[in-house]
Order: C-alpha cells, then structure tokens, then sequence
C-alpha cells in the first residue's frame, strides 16, 4: 500500500486564518509536468474533486477531523516525523490512521494520510519515506546541484491550485457565516431598537431595526472599511423579510450624517416577518 496523500488537501485552518488566504499563490513546484523529479508522473494527480461550497477540511474522514483537533490549539506540542528532513512535516495519529501535516506561519495543510502497519513495507511512514527517497534520487538526477538532503517532499506541498481552491473555499466560509451573523443583528436590533454591530475583520457590520406595531419595519444596514460588492449584496439579501430589490442607497443615518467610509442602505421589513425573527429567537433563548 503506498502512501495516499491529498496533496496540499488542508486539514486545518485556525479560525483566525480562515478569511486570510495566504499570500503565497506562487508557491508551486520548480518540476515540468512529467519531468524526473516529478513524482506525479508515475502517482497521478490528487486534484481536488469535491465541490468548491464543500470544503475539503469538513470531509468526514478520521485524519481530518484530528488534525483540526490538534491544531486549533497553538499551545499544542507536535511531534515531527524525522524521516524526512527536507521539509518539517508533523505527525496526526488516530486509530490505526496517519497523516503528514505542513505549516505554513499559522497555516496547517494535510498533505499525506495512510494506515498504521508497524513493521510492514506498507507502513504509512516507511512508504512516505520511500517515496521522498525515490523523489530525491529522480531530482539529483535531473539537477546539477543536488539536494544535501535525504529525502524530497516539496511535490506534495500546497501548489498554485490548492491556494485558488483555499481563497474561494474562504469565501464559502463567510457567506455561511453571514447566514448566522445578519439573523442574530436583525433578532438583537429588534429587541432594542438599537445598531448591533459585528466586526467582520476587513469592515464592520451594523444593522438597525425600528419596529412600529402594525407597520412596516425599517431596516437599515451600515458598512465601515472594505466590503467587495459582491459580499455586500449577500449580506442584503440576507435580511430576513425584505424585498432583495427594494434596497436604497442612503447618505445619512436617521439620527446623523454619516461618516468617512460608512455606507448605508436602507428598506423596509415585512412586519409579519420581523415577529417570526423574534419569536425563532425567544425559543433558543435560555430559560
């Protein structure tokens, strides 16, 4: 059994990275596709075949639910695998499953996962091994200058395709977390009559809600810092209640002009659904 990497396939991503994509989209092999130290020629390609809306981190399998487990805590200490020496790869060990995992700053990505045979020419680590060996001999083969090292991984380390995949699973990742924030501003603002705001790391999100008994409910939405067009037409849409083609653009709040980088849009909440929003609410509330 050889070695079954998912090559620059991520199995973790500290909550705090996940809407940073690395600047790094040029970290690619130096090999010719089919070249000698090109290991692929003879394994195949591991591209990526899940949908983009399904990131690969949350696939249901055991080294990629431990490695999340094992890195979302910096505090963590790791164990290196020592048979490879040209990159520091760290161990995820789970039932009988192994996994190889590179860091990049805080950045982990699971690059090879396997079984566990101890003593078997199969093993996980002894078939990692092998492999880095092999990919070492083929590259000193085709180089002049050959590696000091005893082993060669940088084939199965993030590439240009893993990073575009990384950025687009990142906008995945705020949309659904969009779903929930916009929900819990409209539910708060509407208990108070107050802007609740959220920072959403490159700008700031405020809704408003005012309520009237028996009329329609004004809703308005406040933007501070850099906020792509097409993120905040999700964010409009999102609003329970209101006609997606109903927004206006405004150039002041209801209680002042507005600020700097502020933008304001504004409409009206259907109340029937404004009642909805607060009676979901009032149920997970606790008791």
């Amino acid at each position: 059994m050889e070695t079954t990497p998912t090559r620059s396939r991520r199995g973790c991503i500290a909550a705090s990275a996940s809407t940073k994509p690395p600047e790094a989209a040029s970290c690619t092999p130096d090999y010719e596709a089919g070249a000698p130290d090109d290991p692929r020629a003879s394994r195949g390609s591991h591209d990526p075949s899940a949908p983009i809306n399904d990131p690969l981190d949350e696939i249901d399998h055991p080294p990629l639910a431990k490695a999340n487990e094992q890195f979302a805590d910096e505090g963590t200490r790791h164990e290196r695998i020592r048979a490879i020496d040209d990159e520091i790869l760290l161990k995820v060990k789970i039932q009988r499953w192994r996994g190889a995992v590179w860091t990049e700053q805080t950045l982990p990505w699971l690059i090879a996962a396997g079984l566990r045979e101890e003593g078997a020419g199969d093993d996980f680590y002894v078939a990692l091994e092998k492999d880095a060996v092999a990919a070492r001999a083929r590259y000193n083969a085709a180089h002049t200058k050959p590696l000091s090292s005893s082993s060669y991984v940088r084939w199965l380390l993030p590439n240009r395709d893993d990073y575009e995949r990384y950025q687009l699973e990142a906008a995945t990742r705020l949309r659904r977390r969009l779903n929930t924030i916009v929900c819990d501003l409209v539910r708060d603002s509407l208990r108070d009559g107050h802007e609740h705001v959220a920072d959403m790391q490159t700008f700031v999100l405020g809704i408003q809600v005012r309520a009237e008994d028996g009329y329609a409910t004004y809703v308005a939405v406040r933007i501070v810092g850099s906020a792509a067009d097409d993120i905040v037409a999700v964010i409009l849409a999102r609003v329970p209640g209101c006609d997606r083609d109903s927004w206006g653009f405004e150039d002041r709040l209801p209680n002042r002009p507005l600020y700097g980088a502020e933008q304001v849009w504004s409409t009206l909440m259907d109340p029937s659904a404004a009642a909805k929003i607060l009676e979901e609410g009032d149920v997970d509330r606790p008791t």
